[in-house]
């Protein structure tokens, strides 16, 4: 048994210099570092309060919306997610709920806890969810209220098309929830044209920020429902009829201090983005995926999900013949200050998870994880083929930079 520390023995905490290429937390940008440690103000002082405005309307801008309740809930993505069900899931409530990786089993757990039946609709992991099976679904509860899914499942890098499932349930009439926290920043998202009711992502993937802050938007049938609620919201703290008071404009009341600090971060990253551009950002995301795709096949290695399916910023690769999952992570860590994600569910000992996602996304880090990669695999007697992978990465780069005729 180990013995407790003394807090003598206890000093200022230095952590080691890491390159984050797993499924989240991914490296935060210096300049939302630099942000973050500028001078704690009052959670209610003007200038905070402008600060707020303009993060919404850079959320906004993050989402493709001009949702008015757009803005970031102060705890990560699970809060974020639990604030859209608590709000919009009452006692007895029939919520479709498709499964194809970990997070849409939350999504069941949410709804049960909130005290509505789960009717779920189940994928195989690494697939996206089947459109057809979701109609079915919808057809045989026709008392459903709420259609959820995953856009992108950080358990498996599986991507659904979600214009297509909300099209389906809003044929339904019901509204829907879509859990977007690997997505936001990294890959098309469109919550407009895409006509999705209810939103929620998280600041430490592709928004190059830290954990703690959940973005979410909600639409006009959202605000609808939550005033024709019967039952008081089971939260008081996720409660956005309360929360709305200290975000509204205007005359802000009271409700809880919220995380100033890395709200600054929030905001930074939030301008970055828009600086970059977002189709940029998108673009740039796929590029390091094409590159790092071209390493992995190179070096003989598998990706879990099929290629039309496939997220660019989290990618699932099948464990080689021959390889150590915890020995490999445990090598890349130590000895190449490098983290890499593993699997979850059923999926563990199966995959590493890969995340390329907002500042981590970036050819050195490609390169990087592709030379430990053949490294400590071909070391080990793993079943790749060495020395081909980081050459393969450098002509996609290399392709692109090309004058075109």
């Amino acid at each position: 048994m180990d013995m407790p520390l003394s807090y003598k023995d206890i000093s200022s905490f230095h952590p080691p210099q890491r390159t984050l290429m797993g499924p989240g937390p991914s490296d935060v940008h210096p300049r939302v570092l630099a942000a973050m440690a500028r001078p704690t103000i009052g959670h209610l002082d003007p200038a905070f309060i402008d600060m707020m405005e303009e993060l919404k309307t850079l959320l906004r801008y993050a989402f493709q919306t001009e949702n008015a309740l757009t803005f970031p809930v102060s705890g990560p993505g699970s809060v974020g997610m639990e604030t859209c069900f608590v709000n919009l899931v009452e006692p007895g409530d029939k919520v479709i709920v498709c499964r194809n990786g970990v997070f849409g089993g939350r999504m069941i757990e949410n709804v049960r806890r909130c005290g509505g039946v789960a009717v779920v609709v189940d994928d195989a992991w690494g697939m996206a969810v089947d459109p057809n099976k979701l109609e079915d679904a919808l057809k045989a509860n026709p008392d459903a209220k709420l259609a959820a899914f995953v856009h992108a499942e950080t358990s498996t890098g599986a991507q659904s098309d979600i214009k297509t499932l909300v099209d389906i349930a809003h044929r339904h009439d019901c509204l829907t929830i879509v859990d977007a926290v690997t997505s936001l920043g990294g890959t098309p998202l469109k919550v407009d044209e895409w006509a999705i009711d209810a939103i929620y992502s998280g600041s430490q993937k592709c928004l190059s920020c830290t954990p703690g802050l959940s973005p979410v938007s909600f639409g006009a049938r959202v605000v609808d429902a939550i005033k024709r609620r019967k039952t008081p919201c089971q939260s008081w703290f996720m409660d956005l009829g309360l929360v709305l008071g200290y975000w509204n404009a205007g005359k802000r009341t009271y409700h809880h201090t919220a995380p100033i600090n890395p709200l600054y971060g929030l905001h930074e990253s939030l301008v970055m983005l828009k600086e970059e551009g977002l189709e940029n950002a998108w673009a740039r995301h796929a590029l390091n995926h094409r590159a790092l795709k071209a390493g992995i096949e190179a070096m003989g290695l598998r990706f879990f999900v099929d290629e039309t399916q496939r997220l660019p910023q989290l990618n699932a690769i099948s464990i080689p013949q021959g390889a150590d999952d915890a020995e490999v992570r445990k090598r890349l860590l130590n000895e190449y200050q490098l983290e890499i994600g593993a699997g979850l569910g059923e999926m563990a000992g199966k995959i590493w998870r890969i995340g390329l996602m907002g500042y981590t996304s970036r050819p050195d880090n490609v390169l990087l994880c592709l030379r430990a990669l053949d490294e400590i695999l071909g070391a080990a007697g793993a079943d790749i083929k060495t020395g081909a992978a980081e050459m393969a990465a450098q002509n996609v780069y290399a392709s692109r930079q090309a004058p075109t005729a």
